[in-house]
């Protein structure tokens, strides 16, 4: 232990000075030593987050209110977030005796990798954020993410579930102690899906239709099947107010909070990231107090000027149209004349893929707004998306078609409205390199 704990040390540390990523020191203290993680000595704060999004963001601001109630914490902050990377981590949180030095341990974990990262070791808390189609290419289908995240749950865990999305909250049916946090009945609700595709449909228990009282986005909302009985499970955390328009939430009807970035996603995280901090002995106003007004430093809302222009990156992840749907409500949400700017030029950073079949699923057809004066499309993609906003009924008049993103941005910063850009983790920095970034307020 002592001398893969050292190795590991050295190696993040010269990794670190090279620039590098944070998973090779781990995989190679894994190769050394392959059940290290199961003999380390943990605090009795251990709280994981998995899920299709939120992940990163809600990790970060978990160890924010943590710090700011006094405890030391250690995560894996880079969002390296499978095996090796865990590992990275924890060990350099570790002394040469294998023991975490801080007070509480927050891990971002990949759904499809947790199954093994916990094989040596168990969370005493694990938050599940939702689960929608995310890079079916990898991924598959959301069921058959279920069935991979259920192989990495042990009795001794607390589940702490998303009660509104069915498929997540089936992780507690007949398993005791569960907890669940939601979303009450909001004024942005709708009485139906108006998504392309309803993952609610049907019951994930017996597969019969299922019927909701209202929807929060999507498939996110409070529902019940009348064969089986199952039923969206009572809340201990709850979005009891959301003002869109203004940036503020109000959780459990006491715990106001005011938001730096008005999408519903970040309501969903700033409650779990509320909940989690209740479960580590934070006071529900000490994680109110911290949580308002935060300002995430993970890079997945930067906002910048570009010319005379300026604007706002919204990351949303490449195959995931749930994700582009969410930062899609944010510009139809804004009363102001807006551009938007949409760059698809690498669809993934692991994998090879030419399928952009992912682009038909995105409802962007709620960009067809008044208050929107130019579509701009980039990157190797280009028209693909453009075929794509063709059939959404958004013709050339409206969107502007460039294969180069520095061409692209030329042209947005050569105008006056506020400029919205939605992409992806593996094109940020073909935007952010052209940009000035500013603090956002």
């Amino acid at each position: 232990m002592f001398f893969t704990i050292l190795i590991c040390k050295i190696l993040r540390f010269l990794a670190g000075l090279l620039g590098r990523g944070s998973s090779m020191p781990g995989k190679i203290a894994l190769k050394l030593y392959p059940d290290i993680l199961a003999h380390l000595k943990y605090p009795d704060t251990v709280i994981a987050v998995t899920g299709s999004n939120g992940k990163t963001s809600t990790v970060e601001m978990i160890a924010h209110v943590l710090r700011e109630g006094g405890l030391k914490v250690a995560y894996n902050k880079e969002g390296s977030n499978q095996t090796e990377g865990v590992t990275t981590f924890l060990l350099n949180d570790a002394t040469l005796g294998g023991k975490i030095r801080s007070e509480a341990v927050l891990l971002e974990s990949d759904e499809r990798y947790m199954r093994r990262t916990f094989k040596f070791f168990h969370p005493r808390y694990l938050i599940i954020t939702n689960l929608y189609r995310d890079q079916m290419t990898r991924n598959g289908h959301p069921d058959w993410i279920y069935d991979i995240i259920k192989r990495g749950l042990h009795d001794d865990m607390t589940l702490v579930l998303n009660a509104d999305d069915p498929l997540v909250s089936k992780f507690g049916a007949g398993r005791e102690g569960t907890l669940y946090f939601g979303a009450d009945h909001l004024d942005c609700d709708t009485n139906t899906n108006d998504s392309i595709y309803d993952d609610g449909k049907y019951c994930p228990i017996c597969k019969k239709p299922m019927e909701y009282e209202y929807y929060h986005y999507n498939h996110i909302g409070k529902y019940r099947c009348t064969s089986c009985g199952f039923a969206r499970p009572d809340t201990r955390w709850a979005l009891t107010g959301v003002d869109l328009d203004e940036g503020k939430i109000v959780i459990n009807g006491e715990y106001k909070i005011p938001l730096t970035f008005n999408g519903i996603y970040h309501c969903y995280n700033t409650l779990a990231a509320f909940a989690a901090a209740d479960l580590a002995g934070i006071s529900k106003e000490k994680a109110a107090e911290a949580l308002g007004g935060y300002i995430l430093k993970s890079g997945r809302i930067v906002d910048f000027t570009l010319g005379k222009t300026e604007g706002r990156l919204l990351l949303s992840k490449h195959e995931n149209s749930v994700s582009y749907d969410r930062s899609i409500d944010v510009v139809a949400n804004d009363p102001k004349k807006v551009n938007v700017m949409i760059i698809v030029d690498a669809i993934s950073r692991k994998y090879f893929t030419s399928d952009s079949s992912w682009l038909w699923d995105i409802d962007f057809e709620k960009l067809d707004l008044q208050n929107v004066s130019k579509i701009i499309l980039a990157g190797k993609y280009c028209n693909d998306l453009a075929v794509r906003f063709a059939a959404a009924g958004i013709g050339s008049d409206k969107t502007e078609v460039f294969e180069s993103i520095p061409d692209a941005a030329a042209f947005a910063g050569d105008r006056d409205e506020y400029l919205y850009v939605i992409t992806c983790f593996s094109d940020k920095e073909k935007i952010l390199s052209i940009v000035t970034r500013k603090e956002i307020k």
